[in-house]
């Protein structure tokens, strides 16, 4: 299987991930979050157009497995395991988020966010995200907090969100990895 890095589908966003990285750097020392504490689950991209999505999918092909490909939130959204991982931050994610464009429109098609698992009851999930995070990190201009529910079609588990954003990169927090979603959705098929 190929690396992703050489996959020419793909080329725009390796040259993305320096600019990523730097933005997430600086979003996590406006929070005050120490990146290296935390673990990280999955990386993201957001794209404007449904083609670009669509040669991003064919890339990933070259060089992952396909997990879920289902409709979330009204729109479609991959997930892919590569076997060479995409090195980001201290990180290495072998998880990749690709969902399809959206009602929202994003400033840069690339990378986006990261999502941190806050292992824990997904009802105290926007209490200890927060708790993590500087109070005037939050308080900066520009700075955004969102919660939500994603949900698939199947998934057992309930998966609050907490994201905090400048409008450039995201860091998403979530009480549940993406690998027990995935077999939450299995085992729902099986019941």
């Amino acid at each position: 299987m190929n690396d992703w890095q050489i996959i020419e589908e793909l080329a725009d966003i390796k040259a993305d991930l320096p600019r990523f990285e730097q933005a997430l750097a600086q979003l996590a020392g406006q929070l005050g979050l120490e990146l290296g504490k935390r673990e990280a689950d999955h990386i993201s991209l957001r794209c404007h157009q449904n083609t670009t999505a669509e040669r991003w999918k064919t890339g990933f092909l070259r060089c992952g497995e396909l997990l879920s490909e289902k409709l979330i939130n009204g729109r479609p959204v991959c997930l892919f395991r590569l076997k060479q991982p995409v090195e980001a931050a201290g990180w290495s994610f072998t998880l990749i988020e690709l969902p399809w464009p959206g009602a929202k429109r994003y400033p840069h098609e690339g990378w986006e966010h990261i999502e941190i698992v806050l292992p824990g009851d997904p009802a105290t999930l926007n209490a200890r995200a927060v708790a993590l995070l500087s109070d005037a990190g939050l308080a900066k201009p520009g700075i955004s907090i969102k919660t939500s529910s994603p949900a698939g079609d199947g998934e057992r588990l309930p998966n609050p969100t907490l994201a905090v954003t400048d409008g450039t990169v995201t860091i998403k927090f979530h009480p549940w990895p993406l690998d027990a979603i995935i077999n939450s959705e299995q085992d729902a098929g099986t019941q």
